[in-house]
């Protein structure tokens, strides 16, 4: 079984770029809780749901932050290993150059 894996440029960028999308939408999930907690209001006088919302909301912040830190790091490593491979293919390239 060979130990090589081969993964595109193209698949690690578009690896980042879901990564950016996903750590945005984290950023702005706190106040998209909220207006969810506005929306639901209290429908026929009652705040049980719209409480349970936000209790989860609160629960979920601090594990949210932490997955979002997480994945931070993924995703600048990722874009370490594409500049990387674009920086030695350029480096190497030029020093292809000179012997032709």
């Amino acid at each position: 079984m060979p130990d090589d894996i081969y993964i595109s440029l193209d698949e690690l960028n578009e690896v980042t770029s879901n990564l950016d999308a996903i750590i945005t939408e984290f950023e702005h999930a706190t106040s998209n809780s909220e207006a969810l907690e506005s929306d639901i209001g209290n429908p026929f006088g009652e705040g049980k749901l719209r409480d349970e919302a936000q209790e989860f909301e609160e629960r979920w912040d601090d594990k949210r932050n932490d997955l979002k830190e997480s994945l931070k790091g993924v995703r600048d490593h990722v874009k370490a290993v594409v500049e990387g491979v674009q920086q030695w293919d350029a480096e190497t390239a030029i020093s292809l150059e000179g012997k032709e």
